[in-house]
């Protein structure tokens, strides 16, 4: 691994720049990184009539492309909702560690539901992240899913607490349902895991952390 490793991290919401860059500090604080943010990305998405195209692929292309051309050792989406545009990359990129955002959250969620025979929860803020994630789960694993509506909306308008409150509501709607472990879809949802702890009493993992801890290991490797 590079003395200093530099890692990009690529994002389509301004809200996950944060939650990513405290995990590093904590887990990493050796990497050097460098952020970049299309935060059309989203919004195009959601207005998009058929979804996920070339033409979005082409513009993940150009984000990666500039991130490789800056000598990074490796590049880190936290774009949840984005997963075959970013398959794309990795095969473009072969030879680089590149982490969809919540594959190593996925592989832990998995783990953890699997020890304890549980049905897993996974919670969204944003409603295409739950038409495309809940295919990179393995096909055997008891998956549950709940939209925070209303959410990602409040943390727009800088109201956290009505964020972290109504990403709780749909956790604990997963946990009555017979959910015991819930899993956070998006980086940005990182924010709201303690509440959502408080108020579900079941493990709860997030995206950041585990991306942080499996990209590290990957570079090590």
């Amino acid at each position: 691994m590079a003395d200093v490793p530099r890692i990009a991290l690529i994002h389509a919401l301004s809200h996950s720049i944060a939650p990513i860059n405290d995990a590093i500090v904590r887990a990493w604080p050796q990497a050097r990184c460098m952020n970049l943010l299309d935060d059309s990305l989203s919004a195009d998405l959601a207005a998009a009539p058929h979804g996920l195209d070339d033409a979005m692929t082409q513009r993940f292309f150009a984000l990666a492309d500039y991130a490789v051309s800056t000598g990074v050792h490796g590049i880190l989406f936290t774009c949840s909702a984005f997963g075959p545009c970013i398959d794309a990359v990795k095969r473009r990129h072969a030879g680089l560690p590149v982490l969809k955002p919540n594959e190593a959250m996925i592989d832990d969620a998995v783990a953890l539901a699997a020890a304890q025979s549980a049905t897993l929860g996974l919670v969204a803020s944003f409603a295409p992240t739950l038409q495309s994630m809940p295919s990179e789960f393995p096909a055997h694993v008891s998956l549950e899913v709940a939209l925070a509506e209303g959410a990602l909306e409040a943390l727009n308008r800088g109201d956290t607490a009505r964020h972290d409150a109504l990403v709780a509501e749909a956790a604990a709607r997963l946990v009555d349902g017979g959910c015991r472990v819930i899993a956070l879809a998006q980086f940005s949802l990182a924010r709201a895991r303690g509440v959502v702890e408080s108020r579900c009493r079941v493990p709860v993992l997030t995206t950041p952390d585990s991306a942080v801890r499996a990209l590290r290991a990957r570079l090590a490797s």
